[in-house]
């Protein structure tokens, strides 16, 4: 009944749209697969931070966890590339989906003996993560087509971002309603029944039928070297992982930190993602693939500003309103480097049978960003207290600007 629901609605939206730019049956399934299994992994995954965060008090626990999360998810995604290639990429993306079903089962039965054995929780979530992803990534790219791409981008960000609004807000509710830790163990059961129906409902998207490709992953440094739009595009990715790498969980700590209740991070949490929505819709409307080089330059103005915030001193309301710009200009970098990204793979060699290699290399060193991000964290702003991390935030938002670099407009 959603389904149908979600797709009438979607397809009352593009009726006006030529046929080639409307989307698919496995498009729309793939927008509520995603949506499900975002609204489990955004109860969880903010929460587990602040559930580490609980447990220890110590930013480098959390960075740690981050940094050791990114180094795996390469890994991970050039193991589900070759599982995409030998199997089918619903193969990697359903394991994806189970595993970190599993792994936050395992928080569950853990508990507060998830410190003891963070190091090896954060290995399974790297892991299990990366086959999700790369499965997804793919299942994007065939699901769309030149034609309706931004548009199917911007929907799924739409859906993305709306299930990332009621995540939080219902399991920062659930955490104050119950007194201790308690609340953390609600929440991560219910993102655990969040995967296993996205699972389920992903049995409705068909094996795309080109199995036992071969996997040219050894092939993608001789491309790099021809390829040098490519190659540009890829560092990029990189500059962009290193204010993802802080973003992904020094906000929502530094926002428990000057007002402790766990509630108010998840009621924050609605008006960014209704912010990002808003950014959506525009960019579904409006956005044009030739002028992405304004878009990322746009972008990073935006950041620069909402971390100049944080510059004079480090309160509520200088955090709010550094999230509030960020939640609004992340959607309009995020899309338009996807975008060019998905572009720029169907000019490489092979007529796109290098996708899954793609996803793997873009993911490589999107994370190499991020792991430098968390290393310069942990090396000078692991207190809270001190005077560095704004500067440390600042100078990955002025790495921004080689976005703008990395890509030609189209």
């Amino acid at each position: 009944m959603m389904i149908i629901r979600i797709r009438s609605w979607l397809h009352s939206r593009g009726n006006s749209l030529p046929r080639e730019k409307q989307l698919s049956r496995e498009a729309v399934i793939s927008l509520i697969i995603h949506s499900i299994f975002q609204f489990g992994a955004s109860m969880s995954g903010v929460f587990l931070n602040l559930y580490l965060w609980r447990l220890t008090h110590s930013v480098v626990v959390n960075g740690t966890y981050s940094m050791v999360v990114f180094i795996l998810t390469p890994i991970g995604f050039a193991l589900g590339g070759l599982m995409i290639k030998k199997k089918d990429r619903m193969v990697s993306y359903r394991l994806g989906i189970m595993l970190i079903g599993l792994f936050y089962l395992s928080v569950i039965l853990a508990q507060e003996k998830l410190v003891e054995y963070y190091m090896l929780f954060a290995i399974f979530n790297g892991l299990a993560g990366a086959f999700y992803w790369v499965g997804y990534l793919t299942l994007m790219y065939d699901v769309s087509n030149e034609q309706n791409r931004i548009r199917y981008l911007a929907f799924n960000m739409i859906f993305f971002t709306a299930a990332t609004l009621a995540g939080p807000a219902l399991a920062g509710f659930i955490i104050r309603l119950k007194e201790g830790l308690s609340g953390y163990t609600i929440v991560f059961s219910i993102a655990f029944c969040m995967f296993l129906l996205a699972a389920l409902i992903s049995l409705k998207i068909k094996a795309s039928g080109g199995h036992h490709r071969v996997y040219y992953l050894k092939l993608t440094g001789l491309i790099m070297k021809k390829e040098r739009d490519w190659l540009k595009a890829l560092f990029g990715f990189l500059g962009m992982g290193l204010l993802q790498g802080t973003m992904l969980f020094l906000p929502n700590i530094l926002l428990f930190k000057v007002m402790p209740r766990e509630d108010i991070v998840g009621y924050l949490g609605v008006l960014y993602s209704s912010l990002s929505i808003v950014m959506g819709i525009f960019i579904s409307k409006y956005a044009n693939a030739s002028k992405a080089r304004l878009y990322l330059a746009i972008s990073t103005l935006g950041y620069l500003i909402g971390v100049s915030f944080l510059l004079g001193s480090v309160n509520v309301w200088t955090v709010v309103s550094f999230m509030i710009l960020h939640s609004i200009f992340a959607p309009l970098q995020g899309n338009t480097m996807t975008g060019y990204y998905y572009g720029l793979i169907a000019k490489l060699p092979l007529k796109g049978q290098l996708k899954v290699e793609s996803m793997v290399v873009r993911e490589f060193f999107l994370n190499v960003g991020r792991v430098i991000s968390i290393t310069c964290l942990i090396s000078f702003g692991s207190d809270l207290d001190g005077g560095w991390i704004p500067w440390i935030l600042m100078t990955a938002a002025m790495s921004q600007i080689a976005l703008v670099w990395s890509i030609k407009n189209q």
